[in-house]
């Protein structure tokens, strides 16, 4: 029985395995941290210097074609060089970026493109750190500790969306801008520290340099991927039809009430459940059915975000509501449903990403894995976006939770039915991994 429990639990052999991927781990863990620190941050100071919401919306959309770019070039870079080195560089871009903030915070000379500027910098050079990083670990670690590797990432990303945010408004508030970039760019240390400790790794197979002729092998490789492009595929629906953040703050000054405090609520309610399914990853780590995980994963995460709509349903109807509902007056009950929802939705999101994650670490050949790494940080990061567009847009021309509780159906329907015109990618097995 304590052996069941035990096994139930988040493994931690990668840690005991590989004193290089723990420093790795540590060190980008505590990166992260400080990089949410930056980033909510930099959207305080945006709205301090503008007092326009669409002015701190446009740090993302400014971002964006610079993130696609960098992590095509660095899953590039990461193929052709020794991708120690070019985590490095590309770290010291964004520590030198980071300290730039500081820098101008303390002089009392930072300005809107100097924001815009230094935050698209930023991103960038982040997007080749994690192309880089993501495809030294198959490097570091034996296929089978690969996805409990993925579960601690999980780990990482669950702190970083929990305390990050939090952190920063209390720094933000407590000692300012400048002390709160100073304290990221003392962080980004231990990622040096991580990164410096790893030996020498270049690329194995053939090495193709950096430019077109790379970047279409990469695309002919992804074309005979099946299992890999279905699954990109996949999140990509999920993020489209299920990404309901953008919602938030009308829900909390609106439908749910609460205000600001409800909008962290459930950006929080999302970070739990992909932390505590991480926690408890050990049964996870053992499936062999990636591809059909995967499916089953989404499909939980549809389902989840259509019962996120349907407790907004019952806000829109005043269910469980004792008065007013406003800022000053949460429906408590409906706030703590949807919630729930969320958390359901995070847990299958992390669940789905341990997979997806396993799938191109393993499968994919190492002259090939910066590339597809590349191409995976693109999905990941500009899925969210267009799923905010598709949420802000039809809730606008809708309701508020017409986006999740239509998205969730789709979801479902449209992951199902790819997945059944697909038996080899439900059939992949992960001790004989195919692309």
């Amino acid at each position: 029985m304590a052996r069941l429990r035990r096994d139930a639990f988040l493994d931690l052999s990668p840690f005991r395995a590989s004193p290089a991927f723990t420093r790795m781990w540590i060190g980008s863990t505590l990166a992260g941290l400080g990089g949410q620190l930056t980033v909510v941050a930099v959207m305080l100071h945006m709205f301090a210097l503008t007092g326009s919401t669409f002015a701190v919306a446009m740090i993302a959309v400014a971002g964006l074609v610079p993130m696609i770019l960098a992590g095509l070039y660095g899953g590039m870079l990461a193929d052709a060089f020794d991708r120690r080195r070019v985590a490095l560089l590309a770290a010291s871009v964004t520590f030198a970026s980071t300290a730039g903030l500081a820098v101008l915070a303390w002089n009392g000379v930072e300005s809107v493109w100097w924001l815009y500027a230094l935050t698209m910098v930023n991103s960038a050079a982040n997007s080749i750190v994690m192309a880089a990083r993501q495809s030294i670990i198959p490097r570091l670690l034996p296929r089978e500790l690969l996805p409990a590797a993925s579960a601690l990432g999980g780990i990482t990303m669950g702190l970083m969306v929990m305390g990050g945010p939090a952190l920063a408004g209390v720094l933000v508030a407590l000692t300012g801008y400048a002390w709160t970039y100073s304290i990221d760019v003392l962080l980004m240390l231990a990622n040096f520290a991580g990164l410096w400790a790893l030996p020498a790794i270049r690329p194995e197979g053939e090495i193709v340099r950096p430019g077109l002729a790379s970047l279409r092998d990469g695309w002919r490789f992804l074309r005979r991927a099946s299992n890999i492009r279905l699954q990109f595929l996949l999140d990509i629906v999920a993020m489209t039809f299920g990404q309901p953040i953008a919602l938030f703050p009308a829900l909390g000054a609106v439908l749910l009430g609460g205000g600001p405090i409800t909008t962290g609520l459930l950006t929080a309610a999302i970070a739990a459940g992909a932390f505590l399914s991480s926690v408890f990853s050990g049964p996870v780590a053992r499936v062999r059915r990636h591809g059909l995980g995967i499916e089953r994963a989404i499909i939980g995460y549809g389902i989840a975000i259509g019962v996120f709509g349907a407790t907004l349903v019952l806000g829109a109807a005043g269910a469980f509501a004792t008065g007013p509902v406003d800022e000053r007056h949460p429906n408590v009950v409906v706030i703590a449903l949807s919630m729930l929802a969320l958390a359901a939705a995070g847990a299958c999101d992390n669940v789905s990403s341990i997979f997806r994650n396993t799938m191109v670490q393993a499968a994919v050949p190492d002259a090939m894995r910066g590339r597809l790494q590349g191409i995976f940080i693109v999905v990941v990061a500009g899925g969210p976006r267009v799923g905010a567009l598709y949420a802000g847009t039809l809730a606008t021309v809708a309701a508020l939770w017409v986006p999740p509780l239509l998205g969730g159906v789709a979801i479902i329907g449209i992951v199902a039915l790819a997945a059944r015109l697909s038996p080899r990618f439900r059939q992949y097995d992960a001790e004989h991994p195919e692309p």
